[in-house]
């Protein structure tokens, strides 16, 4: 089980950049292709950037063509959380940070094998540890 992080509003505004901010913690998004990872292959683990904990592992990603870092699994089960999402007319599945709640992204249906699933992940929401450390 994860440990709950819980700050206010405040608190995340201080901690986080505004483009951060936006993404984590009100639901944005990044424009495709811009973020600092959509076509990183360094080794490492990926980090949620308001808390560090531990999301996506780099052997697990893999190039959609989508423009942002996708994975085929999260580095363990209990590290997110999801949420279906009914913003912008359509259903979708949110990925959540399940320390702090903060927004990554959504997840779909059209990965590779073996799960079949792809976790479309902001890079403003991710840090990469390429010494394969928690942050």
């Amino acid at each position: 089980m994860v440990d709950k992080i819980e700050k206010t509003d405040e608190e995340w505004r201080e901690q986080l950049t505004p483009e951060q901010y936006h993404i984590l913690r009100k639901k944005g998004t990044e424009r495709p292709f811009s973020g600092r990872y959509w076509r990183t292959r360094e080794p490492g683990v990926y980090l949620c950037a308001a808390c560090g904990n531990v999301l996506f592992e780099s052997e697990t990603k893999f190039d959609a063509g989508c423009g942002w870092p996708s994975f085929w699994q999260p580095a363990a089960d209990d590290g997110v959380e999801t949420n279906e999402d009914h913003s912008l007319g359509m259903t979708r599945v949110e990925v959540l940070c399940a320390r702090c709640g903060s927004h990554l992204g959504h997840v779909f249906d059209d990965g590779p094998e073996p799960t079949g699933v792809r976790y479309c992940i902001n890079s403003a929401a991710l840090n990469l540890d390429q010494r394969g450390e928690e942050g």
